[in-house]
């Protein structure tokens, strides 16, 4: 009877571990993306939070609607019109929440001196020169490079927006990781997320990649890792500089940054 009143309760116990992290996973989708989730999803600070572990398997699901929209579109249309339409898709499924975090930076970046006028140049809503330039420079790059890579297999860019997607964001939210919080930015939209996370966060990050990178033959993986870990370092030293830290519209730029830059690296070794 003890042994089956334990296993009942050890049972119970996980089921509730799983239910909550079902609910967390579902406030990072409805946090990261317009899609819609229960109306009665428990919410809290700490989950919010706790909602970037599951920040790659938030891409995972943005790469496969993408892709989606990319195949079904290229059965119809040319390649180069196929890859604009997942992009739409992309922006769509996201509200362009991570063009809005790179355009910001760009804006803050460009246009203030201290640390504390470029964090009132990126909270502003306007968008400015720098953000222009920095967002149609960015979205034109991976249209190019994904169109690109379409010539060598039609297939390819469905694959590679489902692998970018997922190494991107995780690229991202380890930084929250590596380094500050930027304290002047108290009033971010995005705070509760951004000023802090535990080791249990950071390893559900590393599974997912570690998953996803499956996708790719071992060689490419690698140096995929290498480029995308290079990229990390020099986005999180760069916020570093120029605010002693990183904000939300900073994991949005690195997230972009990232996306890009793997990309890029995928057409290189084609």
């Amino acid at each position: 009877m003890n042994n089956q009143a334990g296993e009942c309760v050890e049972s119970t116990g996980f089921q509730s571990a799983l239910k909550q992290q079902w609910q967390i996973f579902l406030i990072a989708l409805a946090f990261f993306t317009r899609i819609p989730i229960p109306a009665d999803t428990p919410y809290s600070a700490q989950r919010l939070n706790q909602a970037n572990r599951y920040f790659g398997v938030v891409g995972i699901i943005v790469g496969i609607i993408s892709a989606a929209i990319y195949l079904m579109a290229a059965t119809l249309f040319p390649p180069a019109l196929a890859v604009a339409l997942a992009m739409i898709c992309s922006l769509l499924v996201t509200g362009a929440f991570h063009e809005d975090g790179l355009a910001d930076v760009f804006d803050g970046f460009g246009g203030g001196w201290e640390p504390v006028n470029k964090l009132e140049i990126m909270k502003d809503s306007r968008l400015g020169t720098y953000g222009a330039t920095a967002l149609v420079m960015a979205l034109g790059m991976k249209w190019v490079t994904l169109t690109a890579i379409a010539e060598f297999s039609l297939y390819l860019p469905a694959l590679m927006l489902i692998v970018m997607n997922t190494l991107s964001r995780i690229c991202a939210a380890s930084l929250i990781f590596s380094y500050p919080y930027v304290r002047e930015d108290q009033n971010s939209k995005v705070k509760p997320l951004a000023n802090e996370q535990s080791q249990q966060d950071l390893w559900v990050l590393i599974a997912t990649g570690l998953i996803i990178l499956l996708l790719l033959p071992l060689n490419t993986a690698l140096i995929v890792v290498l480029v995308l870990a290079a990229t990390r370092f020099l986005c999180g030293k760069w916020f570093e500089q120029q605010l002693g830290g990183y904000t939300g519209d900073c994991l949005g730029a690195a997230q972009q940054i990232t996306e890009l830059a793997g990309y890029m690296t995928l057409l290189a070794l084609l």
